[in-house]
């Protein structure tokens, strides 16, 4: 128990909700103070700066009672958009908020929240702070010098040492989980795992196994043991990749583990205690996704204590040398690094690239291997796997009319291994293909898998490999 006199505690950041009015971007910071004013600890008094706290006797909640009606994670408090709510975590004894016994309540500053024989005081503040733009071209894997991606390094900066969890939000190949990874290893949690689990490519009935893990016998085919991520990650990070697939009925268990702060196997009745900071990323807009009810409300919120928004390669061109520097750096092992002409990055500046980053490394991959010498040129850049080199307006004239017909490569390279020549050889048709069925289908996917007779998460995935999205044929 913590002495009356003790020292506060609070945490060096916690905060929610980025904007920009002009001067530069602000995180709005939210402290709350908790004053006991009844029990055996009356007089406790602690700041916590967060947008979650728990209460309860375990030592692991951010407000720690010695009160032995208090269950050892009683409630949750979170902040929700403007609102603050508070949920009793199954305790034992329950909780009461203002006299009213609640499940799940909202408070209003200066409510008095009861749990067993405590009565604790609740006095939110709030309030805006400034970030300024970094002065670093990169953050991690993450590259620019634009000062959108500025903004976000400092955000990132920011965002890592707490334990916030967070939403990264990007279209495909913008960096999402090199922003991850960058915001893990700038932590404390530095060394320990990082978990990566991609919610889309996992099927419906396999992806709680691998969240949450299983014992043998757990269901058919479990014919041993299995080890989740959150219970891998134990003291890291989990990464959620393309969060917005997750199963609408999968969700409120694992909001559960996110509050509880425990995973339970399947086939196994023992709770295990977990210790991991939560970073989810996804394409989607999971506000509308929410708003048409098919993303959990609390879970977004308590998922999205801050949101990162990666902006995509085309908003920021002025980007595109010093990654694809980086890039051709990365790609020289043993000669020289490839240098790019003027016109080179003239050509590059052009592009629309619906596959932003991942696209360009694709192109300079294939310039690399391809070209005559260390000084790549426009026409080493004038094919790369889906075709030749377009700008935003070839990409948007192919998209409206379609080509009458599309040419394989005229020429075989047999110094290619057979896969990567048969690769080169169909991507064009297979781009051209799916081009043509989605625009079509009006950019229903549904409908677009059906009659292509594939399954639509295989439509989804190939249309990612292709730097394509059902939002280009609408």
């Amino acid at each position: 128990m913590t002495s009356p006199d003790a020292p506060k505690t609070s945490s060096s950041f916690r905060g929610t909700q980025v904007t920009d009015d002009g001067g530069g971007p602000k995180i709005l910071e939210h402290s709350h103070r908790l004053l006991v004013v009844d029990g055996p600890d009356r007089g406790l008094e602690v700041d916590v700066q967060a947008t979650k706290l728990t209460i309860g006797s375990s030592s692991s909640n951010d407000l720690v009672l010695s009160d032995t009606t208090v269950s050892r994670r009683h409630a949750l408090l979170a902040v929700e958009g403007d609102r603050y709510v508070l949920r009793d975590l199954d305790s034992t004894n329950g909780t009461v908020v203002d006299g009213t016994p609640v499940r799940e309540a909202y408070l209003a500053p200066g409510a008095r929240v009861r749990l067993g024989d405590t009565e604790i005081l609740f006095q939110p503040r709030k309030k805006w702070e400034r970030i300024d733009v970094s002065e670093t071209d990169h953050f991690g894997g993450l590259y620019g010098t634009t000062g959108a991606m500025r903004s976000v390094f400092s955000l990132l900066a920011k965002l890592a040492p707490t334990d916030l969890s967070c939403i990264i939000i990007g279209e495909t190949g913008t960096g999402k989980e090199l922003a991850a990874r960058a915001i893990h290893e700038h932590s404390p949690r530095d060394g320990k795992p990082f978990i990566v689990v991609d919610c889309g490519a996992i099927s419906e009935n396999l992806i709680e196994s691998e969240l949450f893990g299983h014992e043998r016998g757990a269901f058919t085919g479990a014919d041993r043991s299995r080890t989740g991520a959150f219970e891998a990650a134990h003291e890291g990070t989990v990464f959620l990749d393309e969060i917005g697939e997750l199963p609408l009925e999968l969700q409120p268990k694992l909001l559960r583990v996110l509050e509880r702060k425990e995973v339970k196997r399947l086939g196994s009745t023992k709770l295990l205690e977990i210790d991991v900071r939560v970073v989810a990323a996804t394409h989607r807009d999971l506000t509308q996704m929410v708003k048409d009810g098919k993303f959990r409300e609390d879970l977004y919120y308590r998922l999205a204590e801050v949101v990162v928004e990666l902006p995509p390669l085309r908003e920021r061109i002025a980007d595109v040398p010093v990654i694809a520097a980086r890039i051709l750096g990365e790609f020289a092992h043993d000669g020289p690094v490839s240098q790019l002409s003027g016109d080179a990055l003239d050509a590059l500046a052009r592009r629309h690239w619906p596959g932003n980053v991942r696209e360009l490394r694709n192109v300079l991959k294939r310039a690399v291997v391809l070209a005559a010498g260390p000084v790549l040129t426009s026409r080493d850049l004038a094919h790369d796997a889906t075709g030749p080199l377009r700008d935003a307006g070839a990409l948007a004239r192919a998209a409206a009319g379609g080509a009458a017909g599309v040419a394989a490569p005229t020429e075989i390279n047999e110094d290619l291994p057979i896969k990567d020549a048969r690769d080169r050889w169909v991507a064009p048709m297979e781009r051209e293909y799916l081009v043509r069925i989605v625009k079509r289908c009006g950019g229903d996917l549904d409908k677009a898998a059906e009659e292509a007779g594939i399954h639509r998460k295989s439509l989804e995935r190939l249309l990612r490999q292709h730097g394509l999205k059902a939002g280009d044929f609408r």
